[in-house]
């Protein structure tokens, strides 16, 4: 199968893909931010980088069998400006429109942040869902997905699937929420971060940002304070995205391989899919679409 992940970033969908069984013998990334770039091409070498999403039209590239694109999301978020479409960074998904118009993939995913089903973007949300259904010949689904079902972090993010219509099976949502039966505690039920087996050993501090998680002292109980605090490693931060150890640690600049700052490795996670999410609804793809495998 052939990819094309467009707003790459360090490559989370390439990575949930890849862990949920896909394998390709083709990945096209696009991506413009040069760290994010570098840690695409370290991870994934045999990945053809293909520039700015504005050149889509125009790229002299295979057709894929997958689109991905987590666009850019901060005119829709609660705490960016609000503009929706029409903002500058939000309005660039119309490219990845295109782009499904164009190569008409097999399949296509979308995600985004939790305000694009804001009241105040319905006309845009719908609008976009209208551009995808005149393409013509695709069935669309989406739900609300929490990585909070699979790892310590609540992070609500949109997903939005696109598969050729004539080739579903069946249906990719609702997806339930991860831990069915697979909890520690043994009880056949969903346990997000509510179950004590899971959540015994960690709690948030109020007020302190969703990238801040703090071992328990030893003997505390409830949710007290904690009398020292400290911020994430880089590795826990990768841990609570779903990547493995150590995987924003390097870049590949020109033909050199060089660390990444501390900075840029938080900010490149910040801006990622989480891995378990996509393996997710890419497993329920794989399950109920015939592809190419």
């Amino acid at each position: 199968m052939v990819l094309l992940e467009l707003f790459s970033g360090i490559g989370g969908f390439s990575k949930g893909l890849q862990t949920a069984g896909y394998s390709f013998e083709k990945v096209y990334f696009s991506e413009i931010e040069k760290h994010a770039t570098a840690n695409f091409k370290y991870n994934f070498p045999y990945a053809e980088h293909i520039g700015s999403v504005t050149e889509i039209g125009t790229a002299a590239i295979g057709r894929p069998d997958i689109i991905t694109f987590g666009s850019p999301c901060q005119n829709f978020s609660a705490v960016g400006d609000g503009s929706g479409l029409q903002g500058t960074a939000s309005s660039l998904v119309w490219y990845a429109v295109e782009a499904v118009r164009r190569f008409r993939p097999d399949v296509f995913i979308w995600e985004n942040v939790k305000g694009v089903l804001f009241a105040k973007h319905r006309t845009d949300f719908w609008s976009i869902i209208q551009a995808f259904a005149d393409i013509g010949g695709y069935r669309l689904e989406w739900q609300l997905l929490n990585t909070a079902w699979f790892l310590p972090q609540n992070r609500e993010r949109l997903y939005l699937v696109g598969r050729v219509a004539d080739r579903c099976a069946g249906d990719v949502f609702p997806l339930p929420a991860a831990g069915v039966g697979d909890c520690p505690c043994g009880k056949d039920t969903v346990h997000p971060r509510t179950c004590g087996t899971i959540t015994r050993n960690y709690y948030k501090q109020p007020n302190l940002g969703n990238y801040l998680l703090y071992p328990k002292p030893e003997g505390a109980s409830g949710s007290g304070q904690i009398p020292r605090i400290r911020m994430l490693t880089e590795v826990e931060c990768e841990r609570l995205q779903g990547f493995p150890d150590d995987f924003t640690k390097y870049g590949v600049y020109g033909n050199e391989v060089k660390p990444i700052s501390r900075a840029n490795r938080y900010a490149m996670l910040g801006n990622a899919v989480s891995v378990p999410v996509v393996r997710a609804v890419a497993s329920r793809i794989r399950e109920n679409t015939i592809l190419n495998k």
